[in-house]
């Protein structure tokens, strides 16, 4: 049976728990650093930023939860997982870039994202989205059912960044607003549509909860991944020892010399 790590520090990781088993995987409980030792893959769940925040500090694991997003193992951040993953997050209309102890701690991800792009919590919503990649890739409907709780959005990608959902921006969405270096705040938001899911190599990023509802496609695309990153370390392992059995047989070693390993 194939093992996930969820972040159980607050939030929806139950969820996500509940969720891999419907699947037949096991997702284990995460919340010291030595308990991402063995592990492939890790969830993010959703939750309230600031006291995630504060509890991954406390337990000493934003080093650990560094090392693991950057060796390559695939990540996938949901709503305040999203979040921690960007390389920048606009906090009170402030843009702060990637640093331990505060949103966008994790980094990785090449993306801007807003913490509260829809509002408070009041203005949490559901809406149809779609999603013609995941379709694809996991069969089903062309859309989903996204769940959005005081959600994050995407403002803008890098170039390597695959875009997977965008929705409308509602009616009544506050006017996003940053303060520069100098204190000058201006408007860097107008579009009718904004993204709310992306790729970007190991790493998976959504702005609504999939772990909330009953479709499984998002947890089994996340598990795509994990075949994915598996197969390449294997194909990866399989050259080098190619290359070094190919060097063996051209240079052989004297026989009647000592070999020191």
């Amino acid at each position: 049976m194939a093992v996930v790590g969820v972040l159980a520090l607050q939030g929806s990781y139950n969820e996500h728990i509940s969720a891999l088993r419907r699947i037949g995987v096991k997702g284990v409980e995460v919340r010291k650093p030595e308990q991402l030792q063995g592990l492939n893959s890790l969830i993010i769940p959703g939750g309230e930023s600031t006291t995630m925040a504060k509890l991954a500090n406390y337990h000493n694991l934003f080093p650990a939860l560094r090392e693991f997003v950057g060796a390559g193992k695939p990540v996938w951040g949901t709503c305040a997982g999203l979040i921690f993953l960007a390389n920048k997050a606009i906090v009170n209309n402030v843009t702060c870039r990637s640093k331990i102890g505060r949103p966008g701690a994790y980094g990785g991800l090449d993306c801007t994202v807003h913490r509260n792009f829809f509002g408070s919590q009041v203005r949490s919503f559901e809406t149809e989205l779609s999603v013609p990649m995941l379709s694809e890739k996991e069969g089903g409907s062309p859309t989903c059912r996204g769940v959005f709780i005081r959600a994050p959005a995407i403002l803008e990608v890098g170039s390597d960044v695959e875009i997977l959902a965008d929705c409308p921006v509602p009616a009544g969405t506050p006017s996003i607003m940053i303060t520069s270096g100098e204190g000058v705040e201006e408007e860097v938001y107008s579009k009718d549509r904004v993204i709310v899911a992306v790729r970007q190599g190991n790493i998976l990023a959504t702005a609504f909860h999939p772990e909330l509802t009953s479709d499984s496609r998002w947890h089994r695309l996340f598990l795509d991944m994990d075949k994915e990153s598996h197969a390449k370390a294997f194909s990866t392992l399989s050259l080098s020892t190619s290359s070094r059995d190919a060097e063996g047989r051209s240079n052989p070693r004297p026989l009647d010399l000592p070999i020191f390993e």
